[in-house]
């Protein structure tokens, strides 16, 4: 499915840095109060991708930027949450895990009949603002808690959980299969998991521009954009974790900017900017110019827009429970397929 939204341009939104009573803390994950919160976070993954420090560095600038509504990320919460409309059971305790947090305590609306929601995210900044922002939310006789904490160790009690809901946030984490796999040890028995990540098309138009313009410009290229995971990969991600049931679909957005450098700022305020541990730092101003430049005669539509590729990969996943459905031992059908196409008369097969 092809989706073209218009992107626009934020502004920065103001907001207290004072201090929160009813904000608790996983002792694994932050453990300092103000000036410094967070700058302890511990890496769970021995195989360093991701930078998680600047992430949450980059999420604390994005919970600044960010405005109220974004209408990719808004289609992609509403998109992940019409998916509670097709489940019968209700979900009392829900845990919402980084990414696009905001959104879906907005769009959650009844979905799911979540009575107790904890939402997490490892900036404090963000959390913040969810809470702030708390007032807005129409729904308000759900009992939201917010927790400071990290999905690479997830401060949660194991099978607490009948719903756990991530909308654009593991993509950053340095072990997603661990990291799945804790979502899946925080769920009861037939609980859910619904996921959506960016996939590996995502930006693919960036990445052109940006590798034609460092190989003009620089003689070679160095790493500006995070590696994805690719569709074929997200089915696997949900057995390996252990989940049942897995279900995975994707998605594709086409949102039209101005020019290169409003996409940067988009970027910048969904606080999906560059974290890889081996980036370059440095940016030359000529290659930033040549690579807008190459974005533009590229891929420039006749309006003059430019137009940016978001790939969403929708991953749902069960924790095994006696009452699901199973697959047969094989070996155990009592009918052939050449005694059912003779029946509905199409005759057998040699």
């Amino acid at each position: 499915m092809m989706r073209v939204m218009v992107g626009v341009l934020f502004r920065k939104q103001k907001c207290s840095s004072s201090s929160l009573p009813w904000l608790w803390r996983a002792d694994r994950s932050l453990s300092s109060a103000d000036n410094n919160r967070g700058d302890e976070f511990v890496q769970s993954s021995r195989v360093k991708i991701f930078d998680r420090h600047l992430k949450r560095k980059q999420r604390d600038r994005a919970a600044w930027l960010m405005r109220s509504k974004d209408s990719l990320v808004d289609s992609v919460a509403e998109n992940l949450l019409d998916r509670l409309e097709d489940c019968k059971k209700t979900f009392p305790t829900a845990l919402c895990l980084g990414g696009s947090l905001q959104a879906i305590r907005r769009l959650l609306r009844g979905h799911g009949a979540i009575e107790k929601l904890i939402m997490m995210d490892t900036s404090y900044d963000m959390v913040k603002l969810c809470k702030d922002t708390e007032l807005d939310v129409a729904n308000r006789n759900m009992e939201t808690s917010y927790v400071v904490g990290d999905e690479e160790f997830l401060p949660v009690k194991e099978s607490s959980l009948d719903l756990v809901i991530s909308c654009l946030g593991l993509h950053w984490t340095n072990d997603l299969p661990g990291a799945m796999i804790q979502c899946r040890l925080a769920l009861k028995p037939d609980g859910l998991f619904l996921g959506a990540i960016f996939g590996g098309e995502t930006l693919k138009e960036l990445r052109i521009a940006c590798t034609i313009a460092q190989m003009e410009r620089e003689g070679g290229i160095s790493p500006r954009l995070s590696p994805l995971a690719q569709v074929r990969d997200a089915g696997n991600l949900l057995t390996r974790a252990g989940f049942t049931l897995p279900g995975v679909d994707v998605d594709e957005y086409t949102v039209k900017y101005r020019s290169a450098l409003e996409l940067i700022e988009h970027l910048r305020v969904m606080g999906e900017t560059n974290a890889l541990l081996q980036r370059n730092n440095i940016l030359k101003r000529e290659t930033a110019l040549a690579t807008a430049a190459v974005y533009e005669s590229m891929f420039a539509a006749e309006d003059g827009t430019i137009p940016a590729t978001f790939q969403v990969i929708y991953m749902t996943g069960w924790r095994e429970h006696h009452s699901q459905q199973k697959a047969k031992r094989r070996g155990s059908a009592t009918i052939s397929f050449n005694d059912i196409q003779r029946q509905f008369g199409g005759g057998a097969t040699s």
